[in-house]
């Protein structure tokens, strides 16, 4: 890996980070994935209903004009990443982490923070995990997450981190889940929850599907 790839790992990690940290405890106006998941939680169904209920929210919400350009005004990173990328990655991360906590997952736990990690990469997820040995088909139980390593996850994390900065470009855009372009002030129309659905529908087969 070269200089300029590392340091774009890097970066991206940083954002990663910082969005996630976000995401669990909560901005200002911006609930947190808790809060997010509490109304799923309360209702009837079954956990896999309500993450769908949840996911189908998250889609219709990305897709709605201006949601993911609102946020520019609230969420900013002071790193050399594109505030719309920065957007994206809240509201998937956020997503994420509220469909691990109907799975009865703790999001403050550093093993499940990096398997929401990996969902971001969609359905590339299966290939990035299989590179650090790692069976996506698994679900994401305590007592699977238990048995990595730390060097384990520090490999599935890196191996996250090159897989999402070789999707962003010099050019401020950047490809998630499906490797759907999202590209500066055109991403209020571009993004239309394609994205969303494919991460969430990720999210909810590993902290979800096979409980």
């Amino acid at each position: 890996m070269n200089e300029e790839s590392t340091a774009s790992r890097r970066t991206i990690m940083k954002a990663l980070d910082w969005a996630y940290g976000v995401a669990v405890a909560g901005t200002g106006k911006l609930e947190s994935a808790e809060q997010l998941a509490a109304p799923f939680a309360e209702r009837a169904g079954t956990r896999l209903q309500n993450s769908n209920a949840l996911i189908r929210w998250q889609v219709a919400k990305a897709s709605a004009s201006g949601f993911v350009t609102g946020l520019g005004g609230v969420i900013t990173l002071p790193l050399a990443v594109p505030a719309n990328i920065v957007s994206v990655l809240f509201i998937q991360l956020r997503m994420i982490a509220a469909i691990a906590h109907l799975g009865g997952h703790d999001v403050r736990d550093e093993q499940v923070r990096s398997f929401a990690y990996l969902c971001l990469c969609g359905s590339a997820a299966a290939d990035v995990a299989k590179d650090v040995g790692l069976k996506v088909g698994l679900q994401v139980t305590q007592a699977a997450v238990g048995r990595l390593s730390g060097a384990a996850l520090l490999r599935l994390n890196q191996k996250v981190g090159v897989d999402l900065a070789s999707r962003i470009g010099g050019k401020g855009a950047v490809e998630i889940g499906l490797g759907f372009p999202l590209v500066g002030g055109l991403v209020g129309g571009v993004f239309d929850g394609v994205t969303t659905k494919v991460v969430g529908n990720v999210a909810r087969r590993h902290f979800i599907e096979i409980a």
